[in-house]
């Protein structure tokens, strides 16, 4: 599956490149009078999976490493909106950076349960590994059936399912007499059929996205009708899997930097100098996003968070054309992390819904009554 042998030189990333290089956790183990640490150390994590690579395109073997991330407690980010936003982010940009399959489940896996902290259901997430799946196309919704208080039953089938053979347990959106509704699910039921044959994708093949039929499975409401879209942490989770996509994105400039500081081929050079203008832009701008989260942690975070997807969809794409015009074809035909990472990163990408993210963003800034100059250098 993977070896410890990962050159940990690949990592190796200019502190503008970090989204946050002041880290107030302590990479100490807390003393006995502290209590125990319920959060994962970010540098801990930084550093396991940088001794961690894939040579496959093996589901199971990425679901095998969150489970060795959960055992050791390396699953347990900060909530955002907590004061410590990003780090967490810079936790998400670290398993990125080692594997985008692997993130895909790891940032579910968190997502979860940040969503089941927010709602007031923390107690469930101490068992198996998370899911969230909340795709909804126009043709097809999953129906939830009440059964007695926050039970329920769910018909139907849900597209977009990453992890689904390999994970235990399942955050869905569904409907409820026509009000949508959130529903935490075990997926080792009988009724529930996962399908993984129609996933034929080569970037981000180690996801296993599958479709999950229901056939009358039995699952548990999670908060009230509308909670999953309404609640303050929905636009912050959407922001954080642009770190995701960030992470990525400064480990494949990492491999150019190595490649400069071997060979200073002036070309090159040129190449490494606009990716890190790249890289450290949309850097300042996460680091600014959550500190506007921690600061702002009830209020609409639809602008922050789509401001700073759309810039880091476009600083990915303007790193992976940099990278690949100076490396040339040998990293992509010799290197399998780097042959794996620049074929997953356009299909994570896809994850942005490209114009109409960036439509949506800009009727943020002619809508309501908001009389801030949005680009004022002293604006805070």
């Amino acid at each position: 599956m993977n070896d410890i042998g990962h050159d940990p030189l690949r990592r190796a990333a200019p502190a503008a490149w970090y989204i946050n290089s002041g880290l107030r956790l302590s990479d100490e183990e807390p003393d006995a009078e502290s209590g125990p640490r319920r959060y994962a150390l970010v540098p801990a994590l930084e550093r396991y999976v940088a001794g961690v690579r894939y040579h496959d395109e093996d589901a199971a073997g990425r679901a095998a490493t969150l489970d060795a991330l959960r055992a050791r407690g390396m699953d347990w980010l900060p909530l955002p909106g907590r004061g410590e936003t990003a780090t967490r982010w810079r936790g998400l940009a670290a398993v990125a950076a080692c594997d985008l399959s692997l993130v895909k489940l790891y940032e579910g896996h968190t997502d979860a349960l940040a969503i089941l902290a927010e709602l007031q259901r923390a107690e469930l997430a101490d068992d198996g590994n998370w899911a969230v799946w909340a795709a909804e196309p126009p043709d097809r919704k999953l129906i939830a059936h009440a059964a007695g208080g926050d039970a329920l039953t769910l018909e139907g089938a849900k597209p977009w399912c990453s992890g689904a053979p390999h994970v235990s347990h399942a955050l869905v959106t569904a409907w409820r007499d026509g009000e949508p509704v959130l529903a935490a699910v075990e997926l080792s039921q009988p009724s529930i059929a996962i399908d993984a044959s129609g996933w034929q994708a080569v970037g981000m093949r180690a996801t296993a996205t599958s479709e999950v039929r229901f056939d009358g499975a039995r699952a548990v409401q999670i908060g009230e009708s509308g909670a999953y879209l309404s609640r303050a942490g929905f636009w912050h989770g959407g922001a954080g899997i642009a770190a995701c996509w960030y992470g990525c994105a400064a480990a494949l400039a990492a491999i150019l930097r190595s490649s400069v500081k071997r060979h200073a081929e002036p070309h090159a050079c040129a190449h490494l100098g606009a990716a890190d203008a790249e890289l450290s832009s949309v850097a300042a701008l996460l680091r600014e996003t959550a500190a506007w989260i921690d600061e702002h942690p009830r209020d609409d975070a639809r602008q922050c968070a789509l401001r700073v997807r759309v810039a880091v969809e476009q600083a990915a794409g303007q790193v992976m054309e940099h990278v690949s015009r100076a490396l040339g074809a040998v990293p992509f035909c010799t290197d399998d992390w780097f042959a794996h990472a620049i074929a997953d990163l356009p299909v994570f990408l896809r994850q942005s819904h490209a114009e109409r993210d960036e439509c949506a963003l800009g009727l943020t800034l002619v809508d309501g009554d908001d009389a801030r100059e949005p680009w004022n250098l002293g604006r805070v």
